[in-house]
């Protein structure tokens, strides 16, 4: 029932928007009652946070199911990089992002989400494991995985501002950015 709500909420979302989605079309396209909907969800936000973590959480788990690169650091760049590139190319981030950015600020700016927190663990040991094999620059693992972290938010949310400027070049400018920041640090 849960799958039918969110499956209902996402096929709205991507035909009217957020702010053009109600329980009663959800719970039309559900094939369900506006109570079974009620008593589920208080609201439509509460709606839209399960359906953006199950979304988001989905691609993350592609994206860390086979990290690409020889060592650590390689791979750590990988995961930012392309967790930010299939971000930016997901349906939903890319409906919310034309018609309503201001709904994504909460996420941006207030707090962790679930997913982003789920990121931050995993690139942590990440990071982690790339200072274990020596290809990673010392520092705290969740230090360096929040900045990244950070760092791969700020591409996304931002690259709709910059006209004329191929997103698979600014992939591979994050990539060397990424990779250039983890190396270790030469002995003095």
């Amino acid at each position: 029932m849960t799958e039918a709500i969110l499956d209902a909420t996402r096929a709205s979302v991507l035909d009217f928007g957020i702010r053009r989605t109600s329980l009663t079309d959800v719970a039309r396209r559900a094939g369900v009652s506006r109570m079974t909907v009620y008593r589920r969800y208080p609201d439509v936000d509460a709606i839209l946070r399960d359906l953006m973590t199950r979304e988001f959480g989905v691609l993350l788990q592609e994206v860390f199911a086979h990290p690409e690169g020889a060592d650590g650091r390689a791979r750590t760049t990988w995961l930012v990089v392309d967790g930010a590139r299939r971000l930016r190319d997901h349906p939903l981030l890319q409906r919310i992002t034309a018609v309503e950015p201001e709904v994504l600020l909460p996420y941006l700016l207030g707090h962790l989400g679930e997913t982003q927190r789920h990121a931050l663990g995993l690139l942590t040991t990440s990071v982690a494991d790339g200072q274990a094999d020596g290809s990673i620059r010392a520092g705290e693992p969740r230090v360096i995985a929040a900045a990244l972290l950070l760092l791969g938010q700020s591409f996304l949310s931002s690259q709709g501002t910059i006209e004329g400027v191929d997103p698979g070049a600014l992939d591979d400018e994050l990539a060397r950015l990424i990779h250039a920041s983890l190396a270790p640090e030469p002995p003095a």
